[in-house]
């Protein structure tokens, strides 16, 4: 198949992926529109699939919604449906297809903090979980800590109430816009400030860390894509390196090393999501990281379909918020 890579202006990219109104025919050329610093397509004799950074908000909430419908469900299930041809509606839990959970609710809070440019402070990240759930209460957070946020009323009490002695997923999920920030022992630093919160154990923060060390590893170009376990592996101990078999289960460290492994191995989004589902287990939160890594990589296709694209929740602060809170945390990377 042929490639070849063209410049389109800015009011382009403006029209086509942030306009309703755009035409039939655009919709069904363009897998999606992102790269909003670039602005490269790559042409195909069949679509069209943009290849660089792409907007991380999007492409987490998307992953998270679309692992949302397999988290922890039989092996069946994961087999016969997880063919990216739509949202699915988890077995058990209510979530309605295409609706995102507390992974990418947690990922906007954080990032509202970092494009607010407010002291990166327990007091002030815990007042934006809070404010985060209270704006927009969504099921898929853990029964504890989703009763936990309905009861407290601001970041005050939160920090007052919490017993942060977890080592699953919860701090690591939420730490992918973090990577924006430079050099590394900055991002470092306010992954562990905003981990330490809820996860103050061991493997929850290096979970958290890694994280978000995995998207600022593509989003400055620190290497190729084959090197990005071992890169962090420099940075925070932990099995970055080795490939994931198997399961994935609730702790952190478990969700992150998935993640890197299946970065590390595919080199389309399509390709990366369903790998991440096929895990079974934890795969939300696996598709979130991961996602969130890849839309930077250059090495990565950003070709998910237009059906999760367009089916991803567009309420408050679904789709078009997302965009545009992407494009001012993007903004932020030096």
């Amino acid at each position: 198949m042929r490639s070849s890579l063209f410049r389109v202006p800015d009011p382009w990219w403006q029209d086509r992926f942030f306009g309703s109104h755009a035409p039939n025919h655009t919709r069904q050329r363009l897998v999606i529109i992102c790269n909003v610093h670039r602005g490269y397509i790559a042409q195909t004799n069949s679509c069209s699939a943009v290849v660089g950074v792409g907007w991380m908000l999007v492409e987490l909430a998307i992953g998270d919604a679309y692992g949302a419908g397999f988290e922890y469900a039989a092996n069946r299930i994961v087999r016969e449906r997880n063919n990216l041809s739509a949202y699915v509606q988890h077995p058990r839990h209510r979530i309605k297809p295409g609706c995102y959970t507390d992974d990418t609710q947690m990922s906007l809070a954080v990032a509202e903090a970092i494009v607010s440019d407010e002291p990166w402070t327990p007091e002030n990240l815990a007042q934006r979980f809070v404010a985060g759930f209270k704006r927009d209460p969504r099921e898929g957070y853990a029964g504890s800590f989703y009763g936990f946020l309905q009861e407290v009323k601001d970041g005050a009490e939160f920090l007052a109430r919490i017993r942060p002695e977890s080592d699953k997923s919860g701090a690591a999920m939420r730490a992918c816009p973090i990577g924006v920030y430079h050099p590394a022992a900055e991002v470092v630093r306010r992954s562990t400030i905003q981990a330490v919160l809820t996860h103050n154990t061991p493997g929850g923060i290096r979970a958290a860390v890694a994280a978000a060390l995995m998207t600022h590893y593509f989003i400055y170009r620190l290497g190729p894509k084959s090197d990005l376990g071992r890169f962090l592996v420099a940075q925070v101990s932990g099995p970055w390196a080795e490939s994931w078999r198997g399961k994935v289960g609730a702790k952190g460290v478990e969700s992150v090393h998935a993640a890197v492994s299946a970065v590390m191995a595919h080199g389309s989004l399509s390709r990366l999501l369903r790998a991440c589902v096929a895990l079974t287990g934890d795969v939300d939160t696996v598709a979130t990281i991961a996602l969130a890594a890849a839309s930077c990589s250059e090495e990565v296709v950003q070709d998910l379909p237009p059906q999760l694209v367009s089916g991803l929740e567009n309420g408050p602060f679904g789709g078009d918020y997302l965009r545009e809170l992407d494009a001012r945390l993007m903004a932020k990377a030096g």
